[in-house]
């Protein structure tokens, strides 16, 4: 589509979205109203928790970001949350100015905690927060674990599982092997 038709489109439909959840969320949500969010994107923003984001924010479709209970979620300036990305919060996640996102990142400040007696029934979580630092890019299809860090400036390659320390003006990327067998026919 267009770019201009594309702004015509998200930033009504932004500046609608923002509106709403100033509304509903209070202090608790912060935005500038100038941004670009397609109406195909989700805000799910539970009651305690808190959302800032950055001026020339854009979140292009199929793009959710969800806030549990007491998480906080900070996007700096000039941020870019492409498509089908999800970015699940329960705890802390920051992610500084001028980020840019391929398609279909997943980010998650939690994991289920399995390891407790009936931990997935009664959803207990175990947190830990997450950093992305200014400058990074972060390519398609990118997992994105709890405690994670990444420096400013870094790139993370498209498919990677990354948890731990990326130190800043680094690129991770994670090799993989292809394997290429025949199919052994049953007679």
């Amino acid at each position: 589509m267009n770019r201009y038709i594309r702004a015509g489109i998200c930033v009504p439909a932004g500046m609608i979205k923002i509106m709403l959840n100033r509304i509903i969320h209070g202090r608790g949500f912060m935005a500038s109203m100038v941004c670009a969010v397609s109406p195909f994107t989700e805000f799910t923003i539970d009651k305690s928790a808190r959302v800032r984001l950055g001026k020339r924010f854009r979140m292009r479709g199929g793009a959710r970001i969800r806030v549990r209970r007491n998480g906080t979620l900070s996007i700096g300036n000039n941020v870019s949350i492409n498509h089908n990305c999800m970015v699940v919060c329960h705890d802390n996640i920051t992610i500084e100015d001028d980020v840019q996102f391929g398609p279909g990142v997943l980010i998650y400040d939690h994991d289920h905690d399995y390891k407790v007696k009936g931990g997935l029934k009664k959803q207990l979580f175990r947190t830990s927060p997450v950093r992305i630092g200014e400058g990074s890019w972060i390519g398609a299809g990118t997992v994105i674990l709890r405690g994670t860090v990444i420096g400013s400036h870094s790139v993370i390659a498209a498919g990677s599982v990354v948890k731990g320390r990326i130190p800043s003006g680094y690129i991770l990327y994670q090799k993989r092997e292809s394997h290429i067998a025949p199919i052994k026919r049953i007679p």
